[in-house]
């Protein structure tokens, strides 16, 4: 195993995710009920999105070169960044609202 990915890794997620809306959800939901249940299915389902993330980012690592992957994730990134600075910060409406 290596160490520098496994720490680079658990500080680039585990900073990714404080204050999310993950985070703040489990955060709600902890109030309604049993504090263990909310950690166990929240555990469980990021362990589940996390594994077809990797099984996913195998499968392109095969036919798409990491750098630019790489490359693509960081325009995306700037694209919907751009997006969101010039709508305003707008989300689009929603049913009922």
């Amino acid at each position: 195993m290596s160490w520098s990915l496994f720490a680079s890794t658990f500080a680039a997620i585990f900073l990714a995710e404080m204050g999310d809306k993950t985070q703040l959800a489990a955060f709600a939901m902890a109030g309604s009920g049993s504090r263990i249940t909310v950690f166990v299915a929240a555990s469980l389902a990021l362990v589940t999105t996390t594994a077809i993330a990797v099984l996913l980012g195998g499968v392109v690592n095969r036919y798409i070169p990491a750098v630019w992957v790489r490359r693509g994730a960081g325009a995306l990134f700037i694209l919907i960044g751009l997006w969101f600075v010039l709508s305003g910060g707008d989300s689009p409406p929603t049913e009922g609202a």
